[in-house]
């Protein structure tokens, strides 16, 4: 299990129950490369508004407990990307987030070109990352900040326009282990 303490000697995880959650690592395979899809959450949102993230939320009881069928469906939900244009070829260590959520990263292959429809209310873009930038792990910067009174410490994958960091790129930086 990684999450968000991992950065810190000798920290753990924050005690006490934590919401089930799945998100599709969407590997983009284009004739030339392979990329990493990512969105943009929307600014107005209660949780992470604005940040980059790969499509997931919550594991709802429809979902059977199962970390690919939430994936699959938080997918179609947010971005219109149908889970007949995805391969599921795995699942990356579970990620503690410091806000409760314990999160099942499932890596899957998506043909291109795939539809993309956005959930207006949740998603304000999609955008991809050569996964070759992605897996290697000198792009990587650990930086800290303060929150709630306690130091900070993540990951963050500096790319144009784009601040990818926390979850997504602590995520991210176990996709590098795995494949670089």
């Amino acid at each position: 299990m990684r999450g968000d303490h991992s950065l810190m000697p000798g920290a753990q995880p924050a005690p006490g129950p934590r919401i089930p959650a799945a998100v599709l690592v969407p590997l983009v395979m284009h004739p030339d490369e392979l990329t990493v899809l990512l969105t943009q959450r929307t600014q107005h949102l209660a949780d992470h508004p604005g940040q980059v993230a790969f499509p997931g939320g919550r594991i709802d009881p429809e979902d059977r407990d199962d970390a690919v069928h939430a994936a699959l469906r938080e997918a179609e939900e947010e971005i219109g990307l149908p889970p007949d244009h995805i391969t599921v070829i795995g699942r990356l260590v579970t990620y503690v987030t410091g806000t409760g959520y314990e999160i099942t990263p499932v890596v899957g292959l998506v043909r291109a070109p795939y539809p993309v429809r956005l959930h207006a209310d949740e998603v304000a873009d999609v955008f991809e990352v050569p996964l070759a930038l992605a897996i290697d792990q000198q792009n990587y910067e650990r930086r800290s900040r303060e929150a709630n009174g306690r130091i900070r410490n993540f990951y963050v994958l500096p790319y144009p326009g784009r601040y990818i960091w926390g979850a997504t790129a602590g995520m991210l930086v176990n996709l590098a282990e795995v494949l670089g």
